[in-house]
């Protein structure tokens, strides 16, 4: 049996961010011990600070404490054992991460601009969503500073009409790319299991397919502007798309450790 570091992992999270559903899967893969900390936008920065962080996710696990998805994937494929992530080989290897490396730059800034150039506008709803699964009290304080944080994440990743276009056509390209490596009929993006890349891509695509077995807080698809719904069925038309839905069809809910202990 592997040697794990048995003690519970604290994930901090803003129950929307599809970066932190890329670390709950990861968590939730591996089957390590863990429980969530979810806060609200702006609000979460209370916990982060606690944790000498500012962002989100951040994993707190062994004294340690990981602010990058990335980082917390490789940590938690490390303490689990490895090869549950990130195959040994080391040419998938470097396969994997340059994917993985890809889908955080190239993907995931894109769809969550252009999924919020599409909902901001939507005032009622973009404040239920980030109400969502948060404790009672920054649930009714963000409804209240909804005005203010609306402003802030506006700013904060330059949402105007024309980045959201130009992340748009990004994220197109993106699914472009996966759409080639899909051509020759692979079951995944990198050797013949899934991996990290795999997890990456489907977690950061989310916010523009809206897959029904996302843990992540996301709006129902007949809930969102008929643009936006239009682009969303147009991205699940794509190979990349039907793939990364079936990642989360056939994978999010498989625990690879579990199954690995209750073998031994």
């Amino acid at each position: 049996m592997t040697n794990r570091n048995t003690a519970p992992a604290i994930l901090i999270t803003i129950p929307l961010s599809h970066y932190c559903e890329k670390a709950r899967w990861a968590l939730d893969r591996v089957a390590l011990p863990y429980r969530e900390e979810p806060h609200a936008p702006l609000l979460h920065r209370l916990a982060t600070k606690r944790n000498e962080r500012g962002t989100v996710p951040v994993l707190v696990h062994g004294g340690t404490r990981f602010s990058d998805s990335t980082d917390i994937l490789k940590h938690v494929d490390t303490v689990c054992g490895g090869d549950l992530l990130y195959p040994r080989d080391d040419e998938l290897r470097r396969d994997v991460d340059a994917l993985e490396e890809r889908f955080d730059k190239e993907l995931g800034p894109h769809t969550r601009r252009w999924a919020y150039g599409q909902a901001l506008s939507q005032t009622q709803s973009i404040r239920s969503l980030w109400a969502r699964d948060v404790p009672p009290l920054e649930a009714s304080v963000i409804r209240v500073i909804a005005p203010l944080v609306r402003r802030l994440v506006r700013t904060g990743y330059k949402i105007t009409p024309e980045n959201a276009q130009r992340s748009l056509e990004r994220v197109h390209g993106v699914f472009r790319q996966v759409d080639e490596l899909l051509s020759d009929r692979r079951r995944f993006l990198a050797g013949e299991r899934f991996t990290a890349a795999d997890l990456t891509f489907a977690a950061l695509a989310a916010p523009v397919l809206l897959p029904a077995e996302c843990r992540a807080v996301q709006p129902a698809l007949d809930d969102v502007p008929a643009a936006m719904r239009d682009e969303i069925l147009r991205f699940r038309e794509t190979d990349a798309g039907r793939f990364a839905l079936r990642m989360f069809t056939q994978e999010r809910g498989y625990a690879v450790a579990a199954r690995q202990s209750q073998a031994l």
